[in-house]
């Protein structure tokens, strides 16, 4: 009997060795398609899924009042931020809100050479947790994910993050986006 157990062991380990070297073997054909160039975006930003609630950035990318802060994100590059990690609260500012600040403002963010101080200001409109307006009513003060603090005030019993009214809220397969009347910009040292 305990010979009989020896060789099931050994015929086993045998099936899984063979079954590693296909896999690796498979693994080390060539591509079927053409080679990614170095100019592709890649992450989960980036999947195509059709099936799953939208997560922050898909919402965004769908609304047709966020057309401002989608080309913002793409041109700080921080897709990733806003669907590999979470839950995520999003402060989402409309385009009317962007058109609010002073002229030339959105269109010297957008600058190659801004990049840096454009992905400051959109992970300041970035809190971890999902955070609905009930919860936000209780709290003095956000953590944003560029390591400052928002303040909240509630007026008429409604959260006001730094100034601006939430609009709406949706919820989001990684979190929430709330849709603010405002871009909130960090504060200067």
């Amino acid at each position: 009997m305990k010979l009989i157990k020896q060789l099931l062991f050994v015929l086993v380990l045998i099936i899984m060795l063979y079954g590693c070297k296909n896999k690796d073997n498979a693994m080390t054909s060539t591509p079927t398609s053409t080679e990614a160039t170095s100019e592709d975006r890649t992450g989960q930003a980036f999947i195509q899924d059709d099936e799953s609630t939208p997560n922050c950035l898909q919402i965004a990318i769908g609304s047709p009042d966020h057309k401002t802060l989608v080309a913002a994100v793409q041109a700080a590059q921080v897709e990733n931020a806003l669907v590999n990690v979470g839950p995520l609260t999003v402060f989402a500012p409309t385009d009317d809100a962007f058109a609010a600040l002073p002229e030339g403002t959105v269109e010297h963010l957008m600058q190659p050479e801004q990049k840096e101080a454009l992905a400051n200001i959109l992970k300041y409109h970035v809190t971890p947790g999902n955070l609905s307006t009930t919860i936000l009513t209780k709290l003095p003060k956000l953590g944003q994910a560029n390591n400052q603090y928002v303040q909240v005030e509630v007026i008429d019993g409604k959260p006001v993050i730094g100034g601006a009214n939430i609009i709406a809220s949706v919820p989001a397969g990684n979190g929430i986006v709330h849709v603010i009347d405002k871009v909130l910009l960090p504060p200067t040292e």
